[in-house]
């Protein structure tokens, strides 16, 4: 097989690529190693920057999202038993976020892409990715039980954290920066309409929660927990219960509780590859760069990746200059290292350091006084939370 960009990872950072690339005139195909049904069942992250919704329209995709998208304008901080509200339009000049879900994202671009754009392989595993430095890097694949080779002018690894295409960089040009933390988050999905408007970050006693929505019948919510964590440790009562406690401010509110249809445990951690070029191979996502799902920047920061990616590729084609294509990893990372600074920081606010102590304690505290009293500090949340400009 022949293409002139050849994409590995068919979630929404490949897709989204593709639709973009297709809508400009460029050929490309996309490698998938899992099942149609399983990428659109894979749950994901929900919110997206205003950046990300604006993408999407660019491409066509936002016909449902326009329909079954929640706009919020804002979120609310609880601590100390109080509730202060953060409103983005104010603060940022007219900037939103929109809750819906990555599932729902990534059913839109494979319905486009399978009605009009370019080829598609679910079930098609890379196994390499060789000569990245030359001209014609190829890509070998399993895809119908037979190994298969796909010749590309560039390759674009979209395969998430797992994936070969960051294996394949040498390691003598490879950097690698990680943080674990000492927490994680246990997840539910609950058939239960959302008990905000907007979504709830609080700093509990017993440490961090967080209410999120699906949709207006559906709410997602989280809960600090140990590493080593299971899920099965968590009956649905003692969730409900804890989640009430954190939430917990001197008014009248109360968490609306229902059945819990799913529970998940996710690590915090924080990873930066770079370079994200190497020869005429790119990484986008996942594949570079992994951020603590506090600031809710995971999927946000892939999509500015191949908002970028896209814009060198169609400069080439149409100009031949590759001046953007060769800034893009500069431009990526200068970009991913700031939502890395803000997830970190609203990490370390909002959570329970296990080994902290009361010093700690009062120092969150005051992090987060002087959001809520000074304008200049919110204005720097919402500028943050709603999605920092591309770099061009």
């Amino acid at each position: 097989m022949r293409t002139t960009i050849g994409i590995i990872g068919g979630g929404p950072a490949g897709l989204l690529l593709a639709r973009l690339l297709h809508r400009a005139g460029l050929d490309c195909v996309v490698l998938e190693s899992r099942t149609r049904a399983y990428v659109e069942q894979r749950q994901r992250a929900g919110m997206l920057e205003q950046g990300t919704v604006d993408a999407l329209r660019e491409c066509g995709a936002a016909d449902r999202l326009e329909v079954d998208g929640l706009v919020h304008n804002g979120i609310e901080l609880r601590f100390d038993r109080e509730r202060h509200h953060i409103d983005f339009p104010v603060l940022t000049g007219g900037r939103t976020v929109t809750i819906y879900a990555q599932t729902e994202i990534v059913k839109d671009l494979i319905a486009l892409q399978l009605a009009d754009g370019p080829q598609l392989l679910f079930e098609a595993e890379a196994l390499a990715i060789e000569r990245p430095e030359s001209d014609t890097p190829v890509v070998r694949f399993v895809h119908q039980g037979r190994e298969q080779s796909l010749t590309c002018d560039w390759v674009i690894g979209c395969d998430g954290f797992h994936g070969i295409a960051r294996d394949t960089f040498p390691a003598a040009v490879s950097r690698t920066y990680e943080h674990d933390y000492p927490y994680s988050w246990l997840g539910v999905l609950a058939d239960v309409p959302p008990s905000c408007e907007e979504l709830i970050y609080a700093r509990g006693d017993g440490g961090f929660a967080l209410h999120s929505m699906r949709s207006p019948s559906v709410s997602r919510l989280y809960l600090q927990v140990p590493n080593d964590t299971s899920s099965d440790d968590w009956p649905d009562d003692r969730i409900w219960d804890e989640l009430s406690a954190r939430f917990a401010i001197d008014a009248d509110w109360h968490l609306e509780r229902g059945p819990i249809t799913s529970k998940s445990v996710t690590p915090m951690r924080s990873y930066v590859h770079e370079p994200m070029r190497h020869g005429r191979l790119l990484l986008a996502g996942d594949a570079a760069h992994i951020v603590p799902p506090t600031g809710a920047k995971g999927l946000n920061l892939a999509v500015s990746d191949v908002r970028l990616l896209a814009r060198g590729l169609i400069e080439l084609h149409r100009t031949g200059s590759s001046q953007l294509l060769d800034r893009y990893s500069d431009l990526c990372l200068d970009r991913v290292w700031q939502a890395m600074r803000f997830s970190y920081d609203m990490t370390r606010m909002l959570h329970a350091d296990p080994d902290g102590d009361a010093f700690e304690h009062r120092l969150q505290l005051a992090r987060l006084r002087r959001i809520t009293a000074s304008r200049p500090a919110a204005a720097e949340l919402a500028a943050n939370y709603t999605g920092l400009p591309l770099p061009l």
